[in-house]
């Protein structure tokens, strides 16, 4: 295996990559690392009229041109497109936080992929338990197909998927709606200013199939009460814990409020019995 010493403006990004370059956590301790010990580990990528893909190391590539470091060591290799899908799916599923959107498209380029190959048919790969592993490691057949439903979501509810305000079951059935249809939806959620939850989405999966989805009854089911949108008190753990010891743990926290709210419940009744 070579490792070459490669110009940074002679790497270009794999084409169509569904793996966004996000500002969180693991991008900071990366930047913090190369700024310190430079690149460690190689970029992997492949001859290219003009330079070369990056197969693996997007964010490695994108700090250094951050940083203004001139080259960064890479591995070439040379690979067929349905290879270089294949690698750049699974070196990238290794992150430590990968958005729904995300694992949706990667999973449906590594089928289509793989399906090129000629080596198996989409049923063989995720139809049946013990073939999922083509795909991945950890997700089955049925979860794989699930995630490529996703990819039928329009960018706005997919990019709501992603932010965790729908959920991802109701978010597959919502994936069978119609372009025209998730719109709808999506300007109806802005104006009530709910989600759908997943028997809700059900609904109007079924509704849309049969052909008799329309705003008045997306408005009627989506606006519906739900359990969990009873309103709830919530107070920032740190306001809590200033008025008891460091030494106490969570539970003798909670269980010390209560028994305080106990307390003053008994002397307002008290109060009233005096009256």
């Amino acid at each position: 295996m070579k490792i070459e010493q490669i110009d940074v403006t002679k790497l270009k990004p794999f084409t169509n990559h569904p793996f966004k370059i996000r500002q969180d956590s693991e991008l900071a301790q990366m930047t913090e690392s190369i700024r310190d010990f430079g690149v460690i580990t190689p970029i992997l990528a492949r001859p290219m009229e003009g330079g070369y893909e990056v197969i693996s190391g997007h964010r490695r590539l994108a700090i250094c041109k951050e940083l203004a470091i001139e080259t960064v060591p890479v591995i070439v290799r040379e690979m067929t497109n349905e290879e270089a899908v294949i690698a750049m799916v699974d070196s990238n599923l290794q992150r430590e936080n990968v958005l729904p959107s995300e694992k949706a498209f990667a999973y449906k380029m590594k089928l289509e992929a793989i399906k090129h190959q000629g080596k198996t048919t989409f049923r063989q790969v995720v139809g049946k338990l013990e073939s999922a592993d083509l795909i991945s490691n950890g997700e089955s057949g049925r979860q794989i197909q699930r995630y490529i439903r996703l990819t039928e979501l329009t960018p706005d509810i997919l990019q709501m998927v992603d932010e965790g305000k729908i959920a991802f079951n109701p978010a597959v059935e919502l994936s069978y709606l119609s372009h025209d249809e998730q719109k709808a939806l999506l300007n109806i959620m802005q104006m009530e200013d709910c989600t759908p939850s997943h028997s809700q989405a059900i609904r109007l999966k079924k509704l849309s199939q049969e052909g008799r989805l329309n705003n008045s009854q997306i408005t009627e089911i989506i606006s519906e009460p739900k359990p969990n949108q009873q309103e709830q008190y919530k107070f920032k753990r740190e306001d809590v814990r200033k008025y008891f010891p460091k030494s106490y743990s969570d539970k003798q926290v909670y269980d010390a409020v209560f028994k305080a709210l106990e307390m003053l419940k008994r002397q307002r009744e008290r109060s009233k019995d005096a009256r």
